[in-house]
């Protein structure tokens, strides 16, 4: 009797322990409900006069931990069901569905991009691994709205450049040989999309993103645009809901498997994963990877996001939009917002998010 009664309690707790998937819907867990959620939500959601566009504005905060969703919060117009512009986030959403693309063996690292881009011919050298790490030496400024007349990015996206993206980066001059210096640039993750055009080839190419990832993800209301190339704008435009953003991160966070799955190479992942080692402190707010932010010290400087495990990497983009990953708090956070005058800081919302999950 005893004997039985042992297996019965080991199977409920390997049942209560079991890693938990999102089907249609999140499974979700206790939700967090303490002074220090109120301290979450007085930084994350503050009083906000959307006429001056300044300071912070969340549009949605997600939280998941191991499996399941333990906080959600949405401001209006953003819903659960409100696919929203993910900006630079693309970049890594491109990075994970090369990762898949990696995994079928179609091609290796140290490919030069010109023999999927051969409109590349100036810049033979340049290699997958080279764009993956914003490092192609291609003279590139990543300025936005606040000096339009230099930037490299607005021109692509909005004037000269915007109707073949990749074609308007690959014209550009180089300035460093390519994979000895890191220089954010849109324009790179442009050409890694021109690039999966051949690599995957051009029959699946208009679909791979949503055959390849998102759908063995469980996504349904992904929108990602292309140029009128028909070039997928790797750079900025894939628009995704909070909740299917966050199943990019619990894939990432569980090294690459879904279910029974493994989507990602764990070599891929390591890759994404190891600071590029061109970088120099302080040139952007987080260490690259390979197209994903990691919170690594660098060149000497303290960690990017103190009060964050040096675990944490991350998906980020323009006006405040993170998909966060903490594998060792199995936590996966989503925020998106719309904050125009640089007040939002990611370690701040780590902090709080932080202590309002731990014990």
């Amino acid at each position: 009797m005893f004997k039985g009664l042992s297996l019965f309690l080991l199977l409920i707790s390997l049942t209560a322990h079991a890693e938990q998937w999102p089907i249609e819907q999140w499974p979700t867990g206790p939700q967090i409900s303490d002074p220090a959620v109120q301290t979450l939500e007085a930084y994350a959601f503050p009083p906000r006069d959307d006429s001056t566009r300044q300071g912070i504005r969340t549009d949605a905060l997600l939280v998941i931990r191991d499996g399941q969703l333990i906080y959600e919060h949405y401001a209006g117009p953003t819903t659960a069901q409100t696919p929203h512009l993910t900006w630079s986030i693309s970049k890594s959403l491109m990075a994970t569905v090369f990762g898949v693309a990696y995994g079928e063996g179609l091609f290796k690292l140290d490919d030069p991009a010109q023999k999927f881009y051969p409109a590349l011919e100036k810049h033979p050298a340049i290699t997958i691994a080279d764009l993956l790490h914003w490092a192609s030496g291609l003279d590139w400024q990543e300025d936005y709205e606040y000096a339009p007349l230099k930037s490299s990015v607005v021109a692509m996206l909005y004037t000269r450049g915007h109707r073949d993206m990749a074609a308007f980066t690959a014209d550009h001059p180089a300035y460093a040989a390519p994979g000895q210096a890191f220089r954010y640039s849109s324009g790179d993750s442009n050409l890694l999309a021109a690039a999966l055009k051949t690599i995957v080839g051009p029959q699946r190419y208009p679909d791979y993103p949503w055959t390849a990832l998102f759908e063995p993800l469980g996504i349904r209301r992904a929108v990602w645009e292309t140029d009128a190339s028909g070039t997928l704008v790797a750079s900025s435009y894939a628009y995704l809901t909070a909740r299917d953003l966050a199943r990019v991160g619990l894939l990432m966070m569980r090294d690459g498997r879904w279910g029974e799955r493994q989507l990602l190479p764990k070599d891929w992942l390591a890759f994404n994963r190891t600071p590029f080692a061109g970088y120099k402190a302080h040139q952007d707010e987080a260490v690259p990877g390979g197209q994903w932010w990691l919170n690594r010290p660098a060149d000497g400087a303290a960690s990017p996001w103190p009060d964050a495990p040096p675990d944490t990497f991350a998906a980020l983009g323009h006006w405040g939009q993170a998909l966060y990953v903490i594998p060792s708090e199995k936590l996966v956070i989503v925020r998106y917002g719309d904050d125009r005058d640089g007040s939002y800081r990611h370690n701040e919302l780590l902090k709080r998010v932080l202590a309002a999950v731990r014990p």
